[in-house]
């Protein structure tokens, strides 16, 4: 009778706490999306300058176009395609944040068990000894025996009625909690996979610049010949012969530093596959293995909002501290229980479920804080700060991923017209040498007009190749300042 009395009562308590509690606090709303239209001057249309040779193709603006979830795929590079799907499997950054996910997710579903009530059942066995001189034995055998048993079975029932939300609102901001987890596994995943194609580039841009630098001191091995003949025929002077050997060994000089950048760039991309120095890949890159996507998307702000990870983890973090303004104020409202307790208890186990020996309890509590110095009031008022604090952080990733898009726009256009430009000083560069070569074999210019043009063009060679890389760096930018595509992949962990 006891435990069906207990359970009428919890059940009639959790009927009208689900049916006429109402959740105390502030209900969340999306942000408005923003209403720009593009990104101010940058170039959201349109299409850029082309120039010659090795990443020199025209690129188009499409605005509204989709971002494709292997969007490295667009390289036309196996090999880079390979490295980028090996990162996405070994890479211990993104392991560690798929295991927050499902930290996270489990923690949800045990906090969803706070709205049913709680069942304990306990045995407990005691050995005793009881006073034989005293007025009154407490144990009917302690006359004859003052030693005796006392077992005691026992089932508990707890709840705790959410009558004004606030175990809602706590798990409304657990919910948001697991849902900016997970994108901060998106984040993840983007930027895992964006840093491993500008790695890439990076290490093909660095083997461009030490390919063009080998050219130049091959080049110049052969002048330093042609000067040291020259001045066995007293047609150039020691000094003439000097300058070109200093010439020579200061373009010598800039191979170990681009050395030690290709190496530590080789490194990195072992890194980011989750592998050790030891298991360098043997894929290499260079500028001519990659192919520059020509058709690039354009997104809306409004609908960036959407696509960035960033943006949408400051949103669902801007939902868990409104959740959190509502569990304050259920705080400082009056907390109700409800248990009941039903058992038996016998001197000797073989009678413990016999009549007579069971007991039960029902009742029913209401808290309420009368005095704490303020302390639920300052927590409110701290809790509406953390709101506030979360809106401007959201704002704030808003505006920083509108200025990355517009910032990356600019670069590909910026991009465009310094490869076109590069790439005519370059040559312009390389037959004003030929020229001045030809010139200073022939005697009509001196040697320091020659080493000004050999300088001038191993400038002109190395912007060359930076400028080549920029453009495959910066698409790589875009695509990662507009999302990533995440939403169109169909790895599991995504979704």
């Amino acid at each position: 009778m006891g435990v069906r009395t207990a359970a009428r009562i919890i059940a009639a308590a959790a009927l009208c706490a689900s049916v006429g509690g109402c959740a105390v606090g502030p209900n969340f709303h999306r942000p408005p999306p923003p209403q720009s239209a593009d990104y101010g001057s940058a170039p959201s249309s349109g299409e850029t300058a082309a120039s010659p040779g090795t990443g020199g193709a025209a690129q188009t603006f499409t605005p509204g176009l989709d971002i494709p979830a292997e969007w490295w795929k667009l390289y036309q590079s196996e090999k880079l395609t390979a490295l980028v799907t090996q990162s996405l499997k070994g890479n211990p950054n993104l392991a560690a944040a798929q295991a927050a996910l499902r930290q996270a997710s489990e923690l949800y579903k045990a906090q969803r068990t706070s709205f049913l009530p709680v069942v304990q059942g306990s045995f407990d066995a005691q050995r005793a000894k009881n006073p034989v001189d005293t007025l009154a034995n407490p144990t009917t055998y302690a006359q004859v025996n003052p030693y005796y048993n006392l077992y005691t079975a026992d089932l508990s029932l707890s709840y705790a009625p959410d009558v004004f939300g606030g175990l809602r609102r706590s798990l409304e901001a657990t919910r948001a909690g697991v849902n900016a987890t997970r994108f901060q596994l998106i984040a993840t995943y983007v930027t895992l996979s964006s840093n491993v194609v500008v790695t890439a580039v990076q290490e093909a841009s660095l083997r461009g610049q030490i390919s063009a630098t080998e050219r130049l001191l091959e080049m110049q091995h052969h002048m330093t010949g042609i000067v040291r003949q020259q001045r066995e025929l007293g047609t150039a002077s020691e000094l003439d012969l000097l300058a070109q050997q200093a010439a020579e060994a200061q373009t010598a000089a800039t191979l170990p530093p681009l050395t030690k950048q290709l190496g530590q760039t080789r490194d990195a991309l072992t890194a980011l596959l989750g592998k050790l120095p030891a298991e360098e890949p043997p894929e290499t890159f260079t500028l001519e293995d990659l192919t520059l996507p020509t058709a690039l998307p354009v997104t809306l702000p409004s609908k960036l909002i959407e696509q960035r990870p960033d943006i949408r983890q400051a949103e669902e973090n801007l939902h868990a501290a409104s959740a959190l303004v509502g569990v304050a104020l259920a705080d400082m409202l009056p907390q109700f229980s409800i248990s009941a307790d039903t058992g038996s208890a016998a001197l000797e186990i073989n009678k413990l479920l016999t009549p007579y020996t069971g007991f039960w309890t029902v009742g029913a509590s209401l808290t309420q804080t009368l005095f704490d110095a303020g302390a639920l009031i300052y927590r409110h008022r701290a809790a509406d700060a953390a709101l506030d604090e979360a809106a401007a952080q959201y704002r704030a990733a808003v505006i920083l991923a509108c200025q990355n898009v517009a910032d990356t726009l600019r670069a590909l256009k910026a991009d465009a017209d310094g490869l076109k430009a590069a790439a005519d000083a370059d040559d312009a560069a390389r037959a004003s040498f030929e020229v001045a070569r030809r010139q200073y074999e022939l005697g009509t210019i001196s040697l320091v007009a020659l080493l000004n043009a050999e300088q001038t063009y191993q400038q002109a060679e190395l912007a060359l190749v930076q400028a080549q890389a920029n453009r495959y760096a910066d698409t790589a930018g875009l695509f990662q300042a507009l999302g990533g595509g995440w939403w169109n992949s169909s790895e599991a962990f995504l979704k």
